[in-house]
């Protein structure tokens, strides 16, 4: 590869003349997440019409004209749920259309979670260095083995895109691959709701009545903080924490303080607003119910809806949680019907016979 270098971002330039009248792009991010709740997006990496292009998003000045004019292009990528997100934060722009190529190749029989490199030595023959995962990628300069190093990320995303686009439509499967990569331009998947925040608290699944109502109300407050904050939500409270405060309820500060694993300097701060948001919780009336155990019915039911499933996936030649992951097969066992499996091209397949079993219309 030839020697590269950070573009500065502009409205003119080599890197805005690329993304002129390009149809698809390959794309993928470096940034820094481990100190705060939002990620730094440090560099952005490019391949189009040919070029490689390092971009520097973190120079001073308008990078409107830049974010827009990359939303035009099709995004390819690889398991870009991260750079999806963190382009979104950032640019508060998504692109219109999406290929990942790890969606892809699960589709073609490949695992689930192949990673990048391993995906270019299966198609390519190619070994990447892969010596900079730990970089500071906001430090200035970089070095000019991390910058050869990010892009190599990019370097095959355009021709694995030709070769699994094109395997894909001889099996009648890249309209899947499209429908599959969409879904990650839902953007509930990156906005954060405070209000939905007891959904990811660890152990509250458990909880039921004043205890549940506090947890949510805990867990909305951390949400708002780490947000405010930009801080981790773990670094607010941690989750253990917070189960302990929502299971005790203790009405004063102090014995907030008593709860272990309580931050100090949180009790100082916020100490009161917490009390009260626990004492709130007391007259909330939650009418959420634990999951409970599956009945013998209700196994047999998952028994054979996992086999509906492996004999789809099995005459498919790709991986039963390609199909439906057994997490969803639980949820909607329980009545949930949001999954994946009752939509697109799985619903056709076995969606609709999971519904027989489950006894749905």
């Amino acid at each position: 590869m030839a020697a590269l270098e950070i573009l500065e971002i502009g409205n003119n330039g080599p890197l805005m003349d690329a993304l002129e009248g390009a149809p698809r792009i390959g794309l993928d991010t470096e940034f820094m997440r481990e100190k705060t709740f939002f990620a730094q997006l440090c560099l952005v990496q490019v391949a189009a019409n040919g070029g490689i292009f390092c971009a520097d998003p973190l120079v001073d000045g308008d990078l409107q004209p830049f974010w827009s004019k990359l939303m035009t292009c099709t995004w390819v990528v690889h398991s870009g749920r991260q750079d999806i997100e963190v382009v979104f934060q950032t640019a508060g722009k998504m692109p219109t259309a999406l290929f990942d190529t790890q969606v892809a190749a699960a589709l073609l029989g490949y695992p689930p979670q192949m990673g990048y490199a391993t995906l270019v030595l299966e198609l390519f023959d190619v070994a990447l260095e892969k010596s900079h995962t730990r970089a500071d990628w906001s430090r200035r300069p970089l070095s000019q083995a991390a910058i050869e190093y990010a892009a190599e990320d990019v370097e095959y995303l355009l021709p694995a895109y030709g070769i699994l686009s094109e395997r894909l439509r001889t099996l009648g499967r890249l309209d899947w691959a499209e429908q599959d990569s969409a879904d990650l331009l839902n953007r509930s998947l990156y906005e954060s709701d405070p209000q939905l925040a007891i959904e990811r608290l660890k152990g509250a699944r458990n909880l039921q009545g004043a205890a549940r109502a506090a947890a949510a109300g805990l867990a909305a407050w951390r949400e708002r903080e780490a947000l405010l904050r930009n801080r981790p939500r773990q670094w607010i409270i941690k989750d253990t924490t917070l189960l302990d405060i929502a299971v005790n309820r203790p009405g004063t500060k102090q014995a907030l303080d008593e709860i272990a694993g309580m931050p100090a300097r949180t009790v100082e701060r916020a100490g009161d607003e917490l009390v009260e948001v626990v004492r709130s919780a007391a007259g909330v009336a939650d009418e959420y119910e634990p999951p409970g155990r599956p009945d013998e019915k209700q196994k047999a039911q998952l028994k054979e809806m996992q086999r509906t499933v492996s004999s789809c996936a099995e005459e498919l030649g790709i991986a039963a949680e390609v199909v439906a992951p057994k997490k969803d097969l639980a949820s909607a066992l329980a009545g949930d019907r949001r999954a994946r499996v009752f939509r697109g091209w799985r619903r056709q397949l076995v969606g609709e016979r999971l519904l027989e079993i489950l006894g749905a219309s």
